[in-house]
């Protein structure tokens, strides 16, 4: 009849107990706070609170996964993915230079660590750093809690070595693929969950048309829009960021960087 007895549900409370115990004692290792639970949402298997400090004692940082641009108006952010890429990254920022456009990059953190010339001309335009993880691992989030904590945490501070004294403001997971577990890890260590709100799925080089279709048609409000210049022949992104950039400034938008301190 759906009735629980009590030893049953004091079982649950438990496993519940062992489940939270072992999160905050990863993050305690890692030297983040942890705070009471306030987000549903998130806090289900962490125990760890809606919204937390950033690392530097900032305004407190939503759990929930930021898909909207700053601003109330006519705003937009721009995401870049998977590099920093030797040969797509200079074109991007160049594309980028010229249309007066500052973006938000999101590191893998093994190539921020072999290419730091370019993370650091990246920081050097003006552009947001995100964490996208040590290396890309798309089944990290059907992994222990360990793992995750090890490929955002190790992520972020390759990227934080390649370009020293820059923050690294936002963490993406691979994929999109976050759990409450990368959240919690994440917002602990100063970064907000960022997602996208616009997918040209420019990655899987569907040609020219297809993605300035799928970024100029149906607009969401203040879009979080995704392109990559890492993890293949990017050429189509670069062609269609020279195409999509200025339709956004005679379409009346500016240019912005994703939401972090607000739902």
């Amino acid at each position: 009849m759906g009735i629980t007895s009590n030893p049953a549900r004091r079982r649950r409370r438990r496993a519940g107990s062992a489940v939270t115990a072992a999160v905050l004692g990863l993050l305690a290792a890692a030297g983040t706070p942890a705070l009471a639970a306030t987000d549903g949402s998130a806090g289900q298997s962490s125990g760890i609170s809606g919204s937390a400090r950033g690392a530097h004692g900032a305004n407190p940082l939503p759990m929930g996964i930021s898909r909207l641009a700053q601003g109330s108006g006519r705003n937009v952010a721009i995401t870049i993915d998977d590099g920093p890429d030797p040969r797509w990254t200079p074109q991007v920022l160049q594309v980028l230079r010229k249309n007066h456009v500052k973006a938000t990059f999101c590191m893998i953190g093994t190539k921020a660590q072999k290419y730091p010339d370019l993370a650091r001309a990246v920081a050097a335009d003006g552009h947001q750093l995100c964490d996208h993880s040590v290396d890309h691992d798309v089944t990290m989030d059907h992994k222990p809690v360990a793992y995750q904590r090890q490929q955002i945490l190790d992520g972020k501070a390759m990227i934080e070595q390649a370009v020293p004294g820059v923050a690294v403001t936002y963490y993406r997971a691979p994929g999109g693929a976050f759990t409450p577990d990368s959240r919690a890890i994440a917002v602990a260590g100063g970064m907000r969950p960022l997602g996208w709100s616009v997918d040209p799925k420019d990655w899987s080089r569907p040609g020219l048309p297809a993605i300035v279709a799928a970024v100029e048609e149906k607009l969401p409000r203040q879009p979080t829009v995704l392109f990559h210049d890492g993890g293949g022949d990017r050429s189509e992104t670069v062609a269609a960021l020279k195409e999509y950039l200025p339709w956004l400034t005679a379409q009346g938008y500016s240019f912005t960087f994703p939401a972090r301190t607000t739902p």
